[in-house]
C-alpha cells in the first residue's frame, strides 16, 4: 500500500486553518500532487525531438480543489507571488465566452496578462478553458475553490509551472469527475502553457511531473512524448540541483530567440536536403539526424547567421509559433547544431548509465558528456550565464577523485539550476555552496532526493467541519 507523503500530510492536517476562507466546511475536497523535475540530460533539445533523462524532485505542487455551487472559480496560493500580486485570484466562468461561442486560448491569455491580479492564476485558469476547447467537457455548471501550496521556488528552472499545472489538471479531473486517460495530462497541460501562458515549453516538464518514478530517470523520446524506460538511477550515484538563484524563464527573450532559431534553422536545411534529393529524417525531427551525418555532409548546408528579414523573404516562415524579429541576427548554425548533437550525447550518456559495470571510467565517460552539454548550452544554444558556468567550474575543479562526475546547466538554462552527477553522501558539495555564495553573493539552493510522478500518487479526498 502506497503511503501518503509526507507534504501531502501536512498540507491536509493544516487546510482548514491555511484555506478555511475559500474551502466550505462538509464538501469534499481533492488534494492533488506533482513534483518539480531535474533535468539530468536532453534540456532544451526537446522541441527538436530529443531523448532526454528526467528525475522527479522531492520538491512538489499540491493542489486542493473543491466544487462551488455557484459559476465563479477562487485561486489562493499561501506563497508570496511578488511585491503588491494579492495571493487570491477571482475568475468567473461566463468570461471564457463572448456571446456563446469560447473566446480563443490566445484572447483569454492577453485577458489573464491585462490584470495583475490573474496573471499568475492563468497556469490554472487556462485548463478549465483548454478541457473546454479540446472537447474533455461539454461546459462546467459550477466553479471551483483552489488552494496552492508549494515548495518548488519559482524561476529556478526545475518546472514550477509544470507541476502546478499537473497538479490542478488531476484535482479538475477527479473533482468534475471527467475522466481523462493520464496520458492526455501532459498534453493538455502543455496546452495550457504554450497558448494560454504564452510560454514556448516543449512536453518533457509536464510528462516527467506525471510520470516520473522515485529514484528513477525518466528516459523520454519527445516526438511528441514516447516513454522509453525509467532508468533506475544506479545505487553509487546521485543527481542533485544547485540552484544558482538566477531567475530563469521559458518565456524570456533568449529562450524564444534560441527556439526560432532552430526552427528557422531546420526550415533551411529541410529545404536544401530536397533540393539535394536527400531524405529527411523520420518525421521531420532534427534530432533524428545522425551526428556523424550531420557533422560530416549537412552542417555546411546552414548559413553561419541569417537576419530575420532576409529569412522570411526566402522561407516565408519556421513552422513554429515562436516570432522571428525581422532585425534580428540569428546564428542559425550553431541554434541547429545544439539539439543534434545533445541527443547524440544523451543516448550515449543513457548507454553509459545502464552499463553493467558502472566502473570510476564509465562515470568519468559519462561526467564528460554533461560538461560537453553545458558548453553546447553556452557555445550553441546561446543560453549560459556566468553563475552558472561557476557552479560548473568548482564542480570540474574538484573532479571525479573527490566523487564529483560531471555537472551541467539545465532546462531552459540562462541561470536557473545546475545538475551535478556525484558519489552519495558527497561532502564536496558543501564546498561548492559555500565558494559559490562568496563569490556571488547569491545564496544557492540545494535539491536533492526524489519522489513519485503525480499519477503514480494516489489524489486524497476529505471534508472538514
Amino acid at each position: 500500500m502506497t503511503s501518503t507523503p509526507l507534504d501531502v500530510s501536512d498540507f491536509i492536517e493544516n487546510i482548514q486553518f491555511n484555506f478555511g476562507g475559500i474551502f466550505a466546511p462538509e464538501r469534499d475536497i481533492f488534494i492533488s500532487r506533482a513534483p518539480a523535475r531535474l533535468d539530468v540530460m536532453g534540456g532544451i533539445a526537446d522541441y527538436s525531438g530529443s531523448l532526454v533523462l528526467e528525475m522527479p524532485l522531492e520538491e512538489a505542487t499540491l493542489v486542493g480543489m473543491q466544487k462551488r455551487r455557484d459559476r465563479r472559480i477562487l485561486v489562493r496560493s499561501l506563497h508570496a507571488l511578488g511585491d503588491d500580486i494579492p495571493n487570491l485570484a477571482e475568475f468567473h466562468l461566463d468570461s471564457f465566452y463572448q456571446g456563446r461561442e469560447l473566446i480563443s486560448l490566445f484572447r483569454l491569455g492577453q485577458v489573464l496578462k491585462s490584470k495583475v491580479s490573474l496573471r499568475w492564476a492563468a497556469y490554472v485558469i487556462g485548463l478549465f478553458a483548454v478541457l473546454l476547447k479540446e472537447k474533455r467537457v461539454e461546459s462546467f455548471e459550477y466553479g471551483a475553490n483552489i488552494g496552492i501550496s508549494t515548495r518548488i521556488p519559482l524561476g529556478a528552472g526545475i518546472s514550477s509551472s509544470a507541476a502546478l499545472e499537473v497538479a490542478t489538471l488531476r484535482a479538475l479531473d477527479k473533482t468534475f469527475e471527467i475522466g481523462l486517460d493520464p496520458l492526455e495530462i501532459p498534453r493538455l497541460c502543455q496546452i495550457a502553457e504554450n497558448r494560454v501562458v504564452g510560454a514556448p515549453c516543449g512536453i518533457m516538464d509536464q510528462m516527467t511531473s506525471a510520470f516520473g518514478r522515485k529514484d528513477h530517470l525518466l528516459a523520454l523520446r519527445c516526438q511528441p512524448s514516447e516513454v522509453i524506460s525509467n532508468i533506475a538511477i544506479p545505487h553509487r550515484i546521485d543527481f542533485v540541483g544547485i540552484n544558482s538563484n538566477v531567475r530563469h524563464s521559458v518565456g524570456g527573450t533568449q529562450y524564444r530567440d534560441t527556439r526560432a532559431a532552430t526552427f528557422m534553422g531546420r526550415k533551411v536545411l529541410f529545404r536544401k536536403m530536397a533540393e539535394k534529393g536527400l531524405d529527411l529524417p523520420q518525421n521531420n525531427y532534427l534530432c533524428n539526424i545522425h551526428a556523424k551525418l550531420w557533422q560530416d555532409e549537412l552542417r555546411k548546408l546552414v548559413p553561419a547567421r541569417i537576419k530575420g528579414q532576409e529569412f522570411v523573404e526566402l522561407y516565408e516562415a519556421h513552422e513554429d509559433f515562436t516570432e522571428i524579429r525581422l532585425e534580428k541576427s540569428y546564428p542559425l548554425k550553431k541554434r541547429t547544431d545544439h539539439p543534434i548533437m545533445e541527443n547524440f550525447r544523451t543516448t550515449e550518456f543513457m548507454q553509459l548509465l545502464e552499463s553493467p559495470s558502472l566502473d570510476q571510467d564509465t562515470l568519468v565517460k559519462a561526467g564528460s558528456l554533461m560538461y560537453d552539454s553545458h558548453t553546447s548550452y553556452s557555445k550553441n544554444a546561446g543560453l549560459g550565464s556566468k553563475e552558472t558556468d561557476l557552479i560548473v567550474q568548482y564542480a570540474q575543479e574538484l573532479g571525479p577523485d573527490n566523487g564529483i562526475y560531471g555537472a551541467k546547466i539545465t532546462g531552459g538554462g540562462s541561470g536557473g539550476t545546475v545538475v551535478l552527477m556525484t558519489s552519495n553522501e558527497n561532502e564536496q558539495i558543501k564546498n561548492i555552496l559555500s565558494r559559490y555564495k562568496d563569490a556571488t553573493g547569491l545564496v544557492p539552493d540545494l535539491f536533492m532526493g526524489s519522489s513519485e510522478g503525480a499519477v503514480h500518487t494516489p489524489i486524497q479526498k476529505i471534508q472538514f467541519g
